[in-house]
Parts: C-alpha cells; sequence; structure tokens
C-alpha cells in the first residue's frame, strides 16, 4: 500500500467556546507539542494524522473552529460531512461548560444525524484544584445524550491520545458496520 492510499478518511471536527483549548488539543494530537500562548484560531484550522486501525490505514482530517462569537455564522459550513465530533470545555470555566448545549445543537442541525460520533471532552484537568465543572455532571450530561465522556489536559498531555482513538475507533466501526449493513441507530435525545 502506498503511502497516499487509505482506506478510510474520517472528517473530526473541534467546537466550543474560544479559549477551552482546541487548538492545544490538536497540536497535542498531531504534534505532539503545547504551546503556553497559543494564540485563538480565526475561522478554522485543519491537520490530519494517520492511524492503523484493525488491518485499516484511517487518515483523520480534523477541523479546529474558532470559538468566538464573531466567527459563530462561518463555522457550522464546515460541519457538513463530519464523521466524528469533539465538544470540548474548560472545567474551570462553567460557562464554557453551559454552552456545550449551543455547539452540540449546532453540530446535529449541520451534519448527518445519524452518522456522527460524539466525544464530549472536559480540557484542562491538570487546573482540578480551581475547578468549576464538576466531573460526574458533565458525565451525566454526557450520557444522557449519548455521547463519549473523557477529561484532557492538553498541557501535560493526559488523555489526549486516548481521546482521538476512541473517537476514531467508535468511527471505524459505525463505518465498518454500515459497509456490512448492522448500522445500530444513535442516542440524542432532547436536543
Amino acid at each position: 500500500m502506498s503511502e497516499d492510499t487509505h482506506d478510510y478518511v474520517f472528517k473530526v471536527i473541534l467546537a466550543g467556546e474560544s479559549g477551552v483549548g482546541k487548538s492545544s488539543i490538536l497540536r497535542r494530537y498531531c504534534q505532539d507539542r503545547f504551546n503556553l500562548d497559543e494564540r485563538f484560531t480565526v475561522g478554522i484550522e485543519f491537520r490530519t494524522r494517520t492511524m492503523q486501525i484493525d488491518t485499516s490505514k484511517i487518515k483523520a482530517q480534523i477541523w479546529d473552529t474558532a470559538g468566538n462569537e464573531r466567527f459563530r455564522a462561518l463555522t457550522p459550513m464546515y460541519f457538513r460531512g463530519a464523521h466524528g465530533a469533539i465538544l470540548v470545555y474548560d472545567i474551570t470555566n462553567h460557562q464554557s461548560f453551559r454552552n456545550i448545549q449551543y455547539w452540540l445543537d449546532t453540530i446535529l442541525d449541520h451534519t448527518n444525524l445519524s452518522g456522527i460520533v460524539i466525544l464530549l471532552i472536559g480540557n484542562k484537568c491538570d487546573l482540578d484544584k480551581i475547578r468549576t465543572v464538576p466531573t460526574d455532571e458533565a458525565r451525566m450530561y454526557a450520557e444522557e445524550r449519548g455521547l463519549i465522556f473523557l477529561e484532557t489536559s492538553a498541557k501535560d498531555s493526559t488523555n489526549i491520545e486516548i481521546a482521538f482513538n476512541v473517537l476514531l475507533k467508535k468511527i471505524y466501526k459505525e463505518e465498518r458496520d454500515k459497509k456490512n449493513g448492522t448500522t445500530v441507530k444513535k442516542k440524542f435525545p432532547c436536543c
């Protein structure tokens, strides 16, 4: 198999409020780097990473969307065709968690509802001492909506690799099941 050949190409979007660490998560995952002075995303940024799942070569196209309110009219157009989404909030900023519902609704309005896998990430778990979003509250929110849930730290790399692996493996399984005609209906109640 040549370097340019992939069995699957999955589009994944990162969404959430400005300043929650979406760009830092993406940089940590794709380059294993962290920049404390990360600049805010203007519009959209895009990176790729290739991985192996079972015997399949997977290319993840990861789209980092701006969380700033002035870009909100633009970002939904990038959600179309997404196989997966990562909703990110800052565990030290309860407002960023409350706004997750806006991002979830926007994603569900602009993607194929039956075909998207969504991961909820509470980022900055290295700042647990100043946490304002209890883990149990976020976990319950995710469970009620059928979302995968993890807490991460882009700064110290906690669960970053695991988060993307869990998401991409779930997408892979669902895409493989679709090919085999064994698709299971998603749970996204109350959205």
